[in-house]
């Protein structure tokens, strides 16, 4: 029988002197690989704690279970670990869909929050998204899971330029079991209706969004977003796909610590929107 924990995997390094934390939540399909070019950068600067999500990486077998899956589920998950650790306070880096969980985090737990950045953000439900997300739900009736994730990686990521990205989240994905992917595919039952109150809600906290110019699938509603919540900056990466963390991972470090330390740092280059 396999065994059954009660806390995501999760990976901590502490500092020595700074008792800032710095949290990563990753994407659907990711793990704590996904931020493999961000522990050296940032270490330096802060306490940080990685994260699988439930069902990814090295988070199998998760108690309580559940047949089906939301969001409340999922941010729960990593409450309890940060519970468990002690932490009161942290700045949060999230990818991709992580930035609906970080946003549901904030909506549960706003003390918690210090700073956001959220790296290929979800943000609204353009065309796009909801052709995107109701596709990959009617074709998971259709093909195998492994297919479906080789096809969207294609859709996200469809460049050259984006290809070693694109075979990160591939191996990444591996690691869902099939039973694991279609309860994550049922969080779309809940994903349109909070990005709506999302959108609609005032953004409390100084929040920073990164996105690559290429992400045609969610640049668009990122740069809404901004627009409307005035402690939320944009920045953009040119020639840059939906991982941007990856993908121009140096430029991405170093944003993003301009970000979290403007007294320490120097001031960002940036293309902003």
């Amino acid at each position: 029988m396999s065994n059954t924990r009660s806390l995501l995997h999760y990976k901590t390094y502490l500092h020595d002197h700074s008792d800032e934390w710095l949290v990563f939540i990753h994407g659907a399909g990711g793990s704590i690989a996904t931020w493999k070019y961000q522990v050296e950068a940032f270490k330096p600067y802060f306490n940080l704690l990685l994260l699988d999500l439930r069902d990814h990486g090295k988070s199998k077998n998760l108690e309580p279970a559940f047949n089906n899956y939301n969001f409340d589920i999922v941010s729960d998950d990593i409450l309890r670990v940060i519970d468990h650790l002690g932490l009161e306070k942290a700045h949060f880096m999230s990818m991709s869909l992580g930035s609906v969980i970080l946003q549901k985090i904030d909506e549960k737990r706003p003390q918690l929050i210090d700073k956001m950045i959220m790296a290929g953000g979800v943000f609204r439900a353009t065309w796009k998204i909801k052709l995107f997300v109701h596709s990959a739900k009617f074709l998971s009736y259709l093909l195998p899971y492994r297919t479906m994730y080789n096809l969207f990686s294609f859709v996200v990521l469809p460049k050259k330029n984006h290809e070693y990205s694109r075979r990160i989240f591939r191996m990444q994905s591996q690691k869902l079991a099939p039973n694991e992917y279609y309860k994550w595919i049922g969080l779309y039952k809940d994903f349109f209706r909070l990005l709506k109150n999302f959108f609609n809600r005032e953004l409390e906290k100084l929040s920073l969004v990164v996105m690559g110019e290429e992400d045609h699938v969610f640049f668009k509603a990122a740069r809404r977003f901004t627009k409307v919540h005035q402690k939320a900056s944009l920045v953009i990466f040119e020639q840059c796909g939906h991982i941007c963390n990856i993908e121009q991972y140096e430029q991405f470090n170093d944003t993003v610590l301009s970000f979290l330390l403007p007294d320490d740092a120097s001031s960002m280059s940036k293309r902003t929107g």
